[in-house]
């Protein structure tokens, strides 16, 4: 998952300290429902320390779950984000990061793309829901996935 879109009007302050603008608060939330309705409520969270990526998941309220916050998610490259995935245990992980790293992993990630007319630009929140046939994140691979779900706020808030 991406995050939710951020706030860029407030006064200045690092990129990493930037939070939610409302439409952002809007979609994170309409995203949480989104993944309750459809049952995909993940074992472990790992996500990017900003401020932005934080918000964004507790906005999704999907309860107590075990969250790993980590810098090397901020800003990070797929092979980085890959990497951290590996190291996760679990049947479902929810990785919340960053814009191009979100859409450069997800594309890596899939055997084949989802049929989504937005899965190329990955706008804020956008939300793949990806199968893996592994035992052990460890085994994953690239180019392995099977797209279950993807969406994006636009589809969820009419």
């Amino acid at each position: 998952m991406r995050h939710a879109e951020s706030d860029w009007s407030g006064p200045a302050v690092s990129d990493h300290a930037r939070t939610l603008n409302s439409r952002g608060i809007k979609s994170a939330t309409a995203l949480g429902n989104w993944l309750r309705e459809i049952n995909i409520l993940p074992d472990r969270v790992v996500c990017s320390d900003a401020a932005r990526t934080r918000e964004t998941l507790t906005l999704l309220a999907l309860g107590e779950i075990p969250t790993e916050y980590l810098r090397d998610l901020y800003l990070a490259e797929p092979n980085v984000m890959a990497r951290v995935l590996r190291k996760q245990s679990g049947d479902c992980v929810l990785m919340l990061a960053h814009n191009p790293g979100s859409a450069f992993l997800a594309e890596r990630l899939l055997l084949y793309p989802p049929e989504h007319p937005e899965f190329d630009s990955f706008p804020t929140c956008a939300t793949l829901v990806a199968a893996f046939d592994i035992e052990d994140w460890s085994d994953l691979r690239m180019g392995t996935g099977v797209p279950d779900h993807f969406t994006v706020p636009r589809d969820l808030i009419k």
